[in-house]
């Protein structure tokens, strides 16, 4: 009864199947060592003591930014250069923009500096000069922002003299030096401003470290891929089913095998030809 399953439509029908399965298993363990390893990454973290209450190092010493180095203190010498606001920044529940100024240090390159936060918006505001001369800071190590990170303006379309986003690569085209793939917060903010003392930037976790949203995706995604496998299978043995079903119903002679081959209704009787012998000239039958 089953021997249709060797014929070339079940055999396409089958390749996908044996195909879909294990790709599918194999997709939904793939999302759940991800969740796996972002929920061992956070255990880990939480053992670790603050980042920030580490001895400084500088800043040469602490790049890459990774997750071991994020949050480190970093020392850095050089002299404050161009100054950027950076809008739609949010800290204790209200909404402000960042203080950022680019330190240009002996090596030729600018390390970008929060010096701090300020409520209300970055159009028009004013905000404390930079310190002049050169100066040394100690500020807690972040890796450069992107599109994914809480904050961040990616549409563009700011007023002269804001950024979106803190990244070596937005920052380049904006300034005729070289930028660190890096940035610091400074954790004693200087005072002054029509806002009021600038507020410090409490130091981020480095991404993926964390129980955040993305890892409930990862165990979401994990549960959807396993559901498919299973959706796939149910569906090819209810098409399996059917069609036995169907054959089964032929052989039973419940359904004709053709239906071309039906047989029709009875025939409607042949017209009498009025010429016949038994019907006179006006075709009238002779009794």
């Amino acid at each position: 009864m089953y021997r249709f399953l060797l014929t070339p439509r079940w055999w396409g029908i089958n390749l996908f199947v044996v195909l879909a399965i294990p790709f599918c298993v194999f997709m939904g363990t793939w999302q759940l060592g991800r969740f796996e390893d972002r929920v061992q990454s956070h255990e880990q973290a939480e053992k670790q003591p603050d980042p920030s209450t580490r001895a400084a190092k500088p800043l040469d010493e602490l790049l890459p930014v990774d997750k071991v180095t994020s949050g480190r203190p970093a020392v850095a010498t050089g002299t404050y250069a161009d100054q950027f606001l950076v809008p739609g920044r949010t800290l204790d529940d209200r909404q402000g923009f960042y203080v950022l100024n680019m330190l240009r240090t002996d090596s030729g390159k600018a390390l970008p500096v929060v010096r701090g936060w300020l409520p209300g918006s970055a159009t028009g505001a004013r905000v404390p000069a930079a310190p002049e001369g050169e100066v040394t800071v100690t500020g807690d190590l972040q890796a450069s922002e992107n599109s994914r990170s809480d904050g961040v303006n990616a549409r563009g379309g700011l007023p002269g003299g804001q950024v979106g986003m803190i990244s070596a690569a937005t920052l380049v085209n904006l300034v005729p030096y070289d930028v660190y793939d890096a940035w610091v917060t400074l954790p004693e903010a200087e005072a002054g401003g029509t806002g009021g003392a600038m507020k410090p930037v409490p130091a981020a976790a480095p991404e993926g470290s964390g129980l955040d949203l993305k890892a409930f995706q990862n165990l979401g995604y994990t549960g959807e891929w396993f559901v498919f496998a299973g959706f796939v299978l149910f569906m090819w043995f209810r098409l399996v089913r059917r069609e036995a079903e169907a054959l089964r119903d032929i052989e039973l002679g419940l359904v004709p095998e053709d239906p071309a081959a039906a047989p029709e209704g009875p025939a409607a009787p042949a017209p009498e030809d009025p010429a016949s012998p038994d019907r006179d000239a006006a075709g009238t039958p002779v009794r």
